[in-house]
């Protein structure tokens, strides 16, 4: 049935790689992607969905296909971009620019591959909704805004997604990265990183820097607390276990001779299980804290946290049930298992919101044979991968091997006509 419903791929793979191309040259900042958001609305229509909204968690787009009695599956993809300069080279590379959420003029890039994210699940609808004679039940489309800031999902949960559309069975996504193109990787049960992100602000008093003993230093103070955060992992994580903790971000200070009032530091978590990740984030507060009051700070830190997404989990029993799929559509030869991966997606936050399962897998984007060949000598690292400023997938088979894995996906989980 699955080859029946793709048969309708090469009719609209041009038109697909042509509105892939249009994203990529236009990319759109987190919160900020009201072009893209209206274009994709607008392909929903245009495939006869029965409903599409725009505007669900501020630039959501939701799109319901109703096709008679069955299970409700949801397909979706994320369709922000991030602030970095394109180096492709590519004919259609972006020389757009955009204002952050700091109000800095920046660059902007489709680095992730997100632009191919909404491109092939705009395709696997289309190709569902031209087939609704071999399929039963309803297709949920969730475009999400907003993933590179982990606020996206849960911004579509809290406007309502679950409560203004059908409630999902099975929620089901996929991530392009530096893997072959035309190959699909997988993992089961934890398979992306929980993420925390957090500023911590450090309260010193000010002075000459010619006279240190007068003045109560946050520059020393924040240095001691980078240094005592590399020691959780290595020091209270079990050895068993993986967690990341980086600081990214270390700002005091206007001038060489002045000793600030205030040392800021910009710290992110990565963790794979609830208890892990609770210790961690207690522990960066501790250390602060401590090293806060060893200082003869008179004034404790402030903790600011924000962009948190919970660690995204392939249930496994489902997980197995659509890679069998994958594996008779594709050729086994196709199917690649990979490891946990460190980087985060807050695809995780919607199957949590309702308690259902979620199924999440890779697509490979970069050329095929020099890819295989830099994976078997263990050159995968030289490659160019998400948030580069040199990644961009290659059109194809990455957009159909995209497209076709939704809708095997999809067909597995919903009713059978």
């Amino acid at each position: 049935m699955t080859s029946t419903v793709t048969e309708g791929l090469p009719q609209i793979r041009e038109d697909l790689a042509d509105f892939y191309r249009d994203l990529h040259r236009h990319p759109e900042l987190s919160l900020q992607e009201t072009r893209t958001a209206a274009l994709l609305a607008r392909r929903l229509r245009a495939g006869g969905f029965d409903e599409v909204v725009e505007h669900v968690g501020v630039t959501g787009v939701v799109g319901v296909l109703r096709n008679g009695d069955g299970p409700v599956v949801m397909l979706r993809a994320d369709f922000d971009a991030l602030p970095v300069e394109e180096k492709t080279g590519l004919p259609y590379a972006s020389t757009a620019r955009g204002v952050d959420g700091d109000g800095h003029d920046v660059p902007v890039m489709h680095a992730c591959g997100h632009d191919m994210h909404a491109v092939c699940l705009t395709g696997a609808a289309a190709l569902l909704a031209q087939a609704r004679d071999r399929w039963s039940g309803t297709l949920l489309v969730v475009f999400q805004p907003a993933e590179e800031l982990m606020v996206g999902a849960r911004g579509m949960v809290d406007d309502g997604l679950f409560e203004r559309f059908p409630k999902p069975e099975i929620v089901l996504g996929q991530h392009v990265g530096p893997l072959p193109a035309g190959f699909i990787g997988y993992g089961s049960g934890p398979v992306m990183a929980a993420a925390d992100s957090l500023n911590i602000t450090l309260h010193g008093r000010g002075g000459h820097g010619s006279r240190p003993e007068a003045a109560i230093d946050p520059v020393l103070m924040a240095a001691n607390v980078v240094t005592r955060l590399q020691g959780i992992v290595a020091r209270e994580v079990p050895a068993a276990e993986s967690a990341v903790v980086t600081v990214g971000r270390l700002q005091a200070g206007t001038k060489d001779n002045i000793i600030p009032d205030t040392a800021e530091l910009g710290v992110n978590i990565r963790s794979f299980t609830p208890a892990v990740r609770d210790l961690v984030r207690a522990a960066v507060e501790r250390i602060a804290e401590g090293e806060s009051r060893t200082s003869g700070a008179q004034q404790p830190p402030d903790f600011t946290w924000f962009a948190s997404a919970p660690a995204l989990v392939s249930e496994p029993e489902a997980t197995n049930t659509t890679v069998a799929a994958f594996s008779e559509h594709f050729g086994a030869q196709r199917i690649l298992p990979m490891p946990q991966v460190n980087a985060s997606e807050d695809v995780g936050v919607f199957g949590e919101a309702l308690g259902v399962p979620t199924v999440f897998w890779f697509w490979g984007g970069l050329e095929t044979e020099p890819t295989l060949a830099a994976l078997t000598a263990g050159r995968i690292d030289e490659l160019p991968a998400n948030h580069s400023s040199a990644f961009a997938p290659v059109i194809e088979p990455t957009l159909s091997t995209g497209v076709e894995a939704l809708v095997v996906a999809a067909l597995t989980w919903l009713g059978k006509a």
